[in-house]
């Protein structure tokens, strides 16, 4: 058994890596830890302790994109600390044409979206534990309402 702490970082291959480094910056606030330009870029979140939470590979532009229903990493889920930032991110990824879905997961509330290169993201509130109820067993999909969300739990 390996005792994971949590996830540390992930690495994605993106066809150019400035249009990805500034579609992480737009939407995340991410800053630049380290660039090979053209090659490769490492960017941190403001909020963390990691050397880098995020790291872009370019491979070029005739690359293809991901594929739905074929094996590989479906999405990469990002946790914000109030329903009100998953409100602003709402905000964000709709300026940036970037949002792809909303769902209430019961335990979480979850935005989806995608970047330019199709790689796609989760952005998600984890209601507090004792809040969980009936689902501490469950993992379910439903709408989410966003509004109605805040006035529960803002």
């Amino acid at each position: 058994m390996i005792p994971v702490k949590r996830l540390n970082h992930a690495v994605l291959y993106v066809r150019d890596v400035e249009r990805a480094v500034g579609f992480y910056q737009a939407a995340f606030g991410f800053e630049v830890v380290d660039q090979v330009p053209g090659r490769a870029a490492f960017l941190r979140s403001a909020g963390t302790d990691n050397h880098h939470d995020l790291g872009l590979f370019g491979i070029g532009a005739g690359a293809p994109g991901p594929e739905p229903g074929r094996v590989g990493l479906y999405h990469l889920a990002w946790e914000v600390d109030s329903i009100h930032d998953l409100a602003e991110a709402r905000r964000t990824l709709v300026e940036l044409g970037a949002l792809r879905g909303e769902s209430d997961h019961g335990a979480s509330k979850s935005l989806y979206g995608a970047d330019p290169d199709g790689n796609e993201f989760e952005v998600m509130w984890a209601v507090p534990r004792a809040s969980w109820g009936e689902y501490e067993g469950q993992a379910v999909v439903a709408p989410l309402d966003l509004a109605a969300e805040i006035a529960r739990h803002g």
